[in-house]
């Protein structure tokens, strides 16, 4: 699209290369696959421990209803520790040979998606470079000077693309063919565990039904019989029920066995089920990470510590022009530098979990229309960091989540790029003024546009 529109303002030539937009297609397509993979089995992983929970509460109440004088209490003891442990080994292997894995494979995409939108940027302005100088070389009053600029221009922009798209060309294909291999040993490993832990969890439950049919022979005298409910319509009459008088079915006493549901209505608090984990703890929206390669090294505790019932995102907050003195804000103080709040209890708590810290950008505290702690120097109605507006001349569609949709006549405020090294020739980084004043959200809001489709507004 960004192509089209620079070749009706006669700007630059067309480039087609299908075969690197099916790449594209695919490479999209294997994210979103890999991406549900791995929410899927979080949402597995959370499954077996919620039931490692139930199962180890169920063994301790076998524990206590077991009197000390009955045969077989220890080996029931030992069973019920075997139980715990089998629960947890399979949960950790899960973590080692399942998500772990499947974190590293996921690892890969964020770079090579920055580097596909960054070629892509780059192929306009090779487009363009090439377009300028075949028109000078057409021209009827050659400027050989111009001329001898324009290709150097050319073969600069030339070389940075090709480099760039001979490098994807060549790591999509493979990356979307090991996919293949990577699900294989996912599932294969994923399958493995399950039925291992329910051959050991099978021997285990056999142990036990051991021990209480010994129990039961020892006290045979006193094993527990299902006695019939009385009828809901007639009063119970002692233990004895009275035969029907033709044998009809409908005569027989109503016998509720242990493991039938309760009536409607007649369920204690406590007979209702428990909400799993992920509906209990929901931590507050993490905003996105900040464009860089990520690590492809996981570490387990960051993993195993997603499943602790404790778990409480930290929350590392850094302010860029945080003035010497603390701010008033509303009548009242912001806390100085190491001071802690009640509430910051469990924050602090939950920095055990390895989880990577969030960073949240925040300004100074702004009252009545201007910034306080600054002495007036900063505006409420410019993002920080403003250096100049510009007015877009002409259409934009973007191409890539980093960058604006421009239409003509949209102003914009330029702010200097977070990283300088990420700015390419020919590109501003801003925010449109109407999104500013609409949202005052500069990360939501701001993105990459080229510099040749506006021009600067006082």
């Amino acid at each position: 699209m960004m192509r089209k529109v620079l070749q009706k303002l006669g700007k630059a030539d067309e480039t087609k290369d299908e075969q690197f937009e099916q790449c594209v297609q695919n490479f999209n397509k294997q994210l979103t696959e890999g991406t549900r993979l791995q929410k899927d089995l979080r949402t597995y992983l959370a499954s077996v421990k919620a039931m490692h929970e139930a199962s180890k509460k169920l063994n301790e109440c076998l524990q206590e209803v077991y009197e000390p004088d009955w045969p077989g209490r220890d080996e029931a003891n030992k069973i019920a520790e075997n139980n715990d442990l089998l629960w947890m080994d399979y949960h950790q292997k899960l973590v080692d040979q399942a998500l772990l894995t499947m974190d590293t494979y996921l690892g890969q995409f964020p770079d090579i998606k920055s580097r596909i939108a960054k070629r892509g940027r780059k192929l306009v302005d090779y487009d363009s470079a090439r377009h300028h100088y075949e028109s000078l070389q057409t021209a009827k009053k050659k400027d050989e000077a111009k001329i001898a600029k324009a290709e150097e221009e050319l073969i600069k922009a030339q070389k940075v693309f090709e480099e760039m798209n001979v490098d994807l060309q060549e790591e999509l294909p493979s990356l979307w063919n090991s996919r293949v291999g990577f699900y294989v040993n996912t599932f294969q490993s994923i399958a493995g565990l399950e039925e291992n832990f329910h051959k050991e969890m099978s021997k285990l439950n056999q142990n036990l039904n051991d021990v209480l049919v010994s129990l039961e022979k020892q006290h045979g005298s006193n094993t527990f019989t299902v006695k019939a409910q009385p009828s809901d319509n007639a009063p119970a009459k002692g233990n004895k029920s009275p035969s029907p008088p033709d044998g009809s079915p409908a005569a027989t006493p109503e016998i509720r066995v242990n493991h039938e549901p309760e009536p409607a209505g007649g369920a204690t608090p406590g007979a209702t089920l428990p909400k799993s984990p992920s509906q209990l703890r929901k931590g507050p929206p993490v905003p996105p990470p900040p464009k860089h390669t990520p690590s492809k090294e996981v570490k387990q505790e960051q993993i195993l510590s997603l499943f602790e019932d404790t778990f409480v995102p930290e929350i590392s907050v850094t302010t860029p022009s945080q003035p010497a003195e603390a701010s008033e804000v509303a009548g009242g103080t912001q806390p100085a530098a190491g001071a802690q709040e009640p509430g910051e209890t469990a924050a602090s708590e939950a920095a055990s979990s390895s989880l990577p810290a969030v960073v949240v950008e925040t300004f100074p505290a702004t009252v009545n229309g201007t910034v306080e702690g600054s002495s007036g120097a900063g505006r409420l109605d410019l993002p920080p960091g403003f250096m100049f507006k510009v007015q877009a001349q002409h259409d934009y569609t973007a191409t890539d989540t980093d960058e604006l949709q421009l239409k003509a006549g949209d102003v914009v405020l330029v702010i200097p790029f977070q990283n300088p090294e990420e700015q390419d020739e020919g590109w501003l980084m801003g925010v449109k003024e109407s999104d500013w004043n609409q949202h005052k959200e500069l990360e939501k809001c701001r993105g990459v546009f080229p510099e040749n489709f506006t021009e600067r507004v006082p």
